[in-house]
């Protein structure tokens, strides 16, 4: 019972930490803004986090390894690429859609700083980069994507196309459901923009990338 109320207690500050960061900025936020808002003592923080800092990357850590394992759980290993894709682009677009707190604080309060960011692209953004580019290497060996297209190329064009998509809902005024958009994200990402005809004016750069690649 005492280790479940300690647990409680942890998530607790850190359900606190993302509404604070928020909607006060981290680097404006104090400790003791996390603790009233945790309706805990300033010295209990300490029990649980070294500092500001030590909360901000627990809980990116924490909240975001435990979305990747999710991720990773959902996404059926012996499914068709398209419908990974789908179900990381689903997961990825509902879990920052459904918390604008913390959908604020990864896209805008994290990236405020050189340092964390370094770090979490060392950790858990890497490892799921990684989970990205074994499904594009998959849809390569299945024919649903290009072979000849890099593979660090089109992970990062898939993650940055779910993190644009992400920070545009946040600064819409428009409230829309963000997780529908998972569909024609993906949709995009396999099939392109180009029509079934392209444009005349279009053609002979086509043509040119064409030969330039025979080249």
């Amino acid at each position: 019972m005492a280790r479940r109320r300690s647990d409680d207690k942890r998530s607790r500050i850190l359900h606190a930490a993302v509404k604070v960061f928020a909607r006060r900025g981290y680097f404006a936020s104090r400790v003791s803004d996390v603790a009233r808002r945790a309706g805990v003592a300033d010295g209990t923080i300490y029990l649980y986090f070294r500092n500001k800092e030590d909360i901000l990357v627990s809980l990116f850590d924490e909240v975001m390894s435990e979305h990747l394992e999710g991720r990773r759980r959902q996404v059926e290993p012996e499914a068709p690429a398209p419908a990974r894709l789908r179900a990381i682009a689903e997961r990825h677009l509902g879990l920052l859609g459904s918390n604008r707190d913390l959908a604020v604080v990864f896209q805008v309060e994290l990236r405020q700083s050189t340092k964390f960011m370094e770090r979490f692209t060392a950790s858990w953004l890497q490892d799921y980069l990684a989970l990205i580019g074994e499904v594009i290497e998959q849809g390569q060996r299945e024919g649903s994507l290009r072979a000849d297209l890099p593979v660090k190329v089109a992970t990062k064009a898939f993650f940055g196309v779910l993190d644009e998509m992400v920070t545009s809902w946040i600064l819409s005024r428009k409230p829309y459901d963000l997780a529908a958009l998972a569909g024609p994200v993906v949709d995009l990402f396999l099939r392109g923009a180009a029509g079934s005809h392209p444009a005349r004016e279009a053609r002979p750069l086509l043509r040119a990338v064409a030969a330039g690649r025979k080249r």
